[in-house]
């Protein structure tokens, strides 16, 4: 199988299954994504789904947050990891968004990171939830399940370096949906230890268990 015809499974499978994907983070506004993205780091997202309704409940707006103390906002998030360096960045980066965008979230990675807390993941989750852009998130799933598939090469050995393999061969229009259906995938079929290739619905175009299979 090429790459071009591993891709073209990939999309076609997923297109077919799962043509709407969504992040499993609950928001209701471009600035509760920016938060709950920023505590998702290095946490699950049912762990920040059940942080987030407190702390928006008390601190609605970037304006409301703006102004919360540092012991206001760690109270409520002290559940998550590392709670002190997000309890900074939540302050600061709801300042930046006051002072320097007029309120607004930004609507490109660039601007987006230069909000505190705020990297080159978390700025592509936002562009690509919030506006479509064809943006792709790199996390410890999108790493794993790439490479597993075969989509990526063995030889990429940064998020960097992975994002720009898959948004060459990934059709500009689908990029939005693909980090999703890769994350989702990493998180619920192609686990880190012990994946369930028994379940699986896509090995007859995955590497891994091209190597891996019963019958190897």
């Amino acid at each position: 199988m090429t790459k071009k015809e591993r891709y073209e499974a990939f999309v076609n499978y997923f297109l077919e299954n799962f043509p709407d994907p969504k992040t499993e983070l609950n928001y209701s506004n471009p600035f509760e994504l920016v938060v709950a993205v920023v505590l998702s780091a290095q946490c699950t997202d049912v762990r920040i789904n059940k942080v987030t309704p407190s702390l928006f409940a008390a601190f609605p707006t970037a304006e409301h947050m703006s102004h919360a103390t540092f012991d206001e906002i760690f109270e409520l998030i002290r559940s998550v990891s590392y709670p002190n360096n997000k309890s900074k960045h939540l302050i600061g980066l709801s300042k930046m968004i006051m002072e320097d965008f007029g309120g607004e979230i930004p609507q490109n990675t660039d601007d987006l990171q230069k909000l505190p807390g705020v990297g080159r993941k978390t700025a592509n989750v936002v562009v690509s939830v919030l506006y479509n852009q064809p943006a792709m998130a790199v996390d410890t799933h999108v790493f794993r399940v790439s490479k597993r598939l075969g989509l990526v090469t063995q030889t990429a050995k940064t998020p960097l370096e992975v994002e720009n393999q898959l948004v060459k061969y990934i059709p500009e229009e689908y990029i939005h949906k693909a980090h999703h259906w890769l994350i989702l995938h990493g998180r619920y079929v192609c686990l880190a230890r012990t994946p369930k290739c028994d379940e699986c619905q896509i090995t007859n175009f995955c590497k891994y268990w091209e190597k891996m299979g019963p019958a190897k």
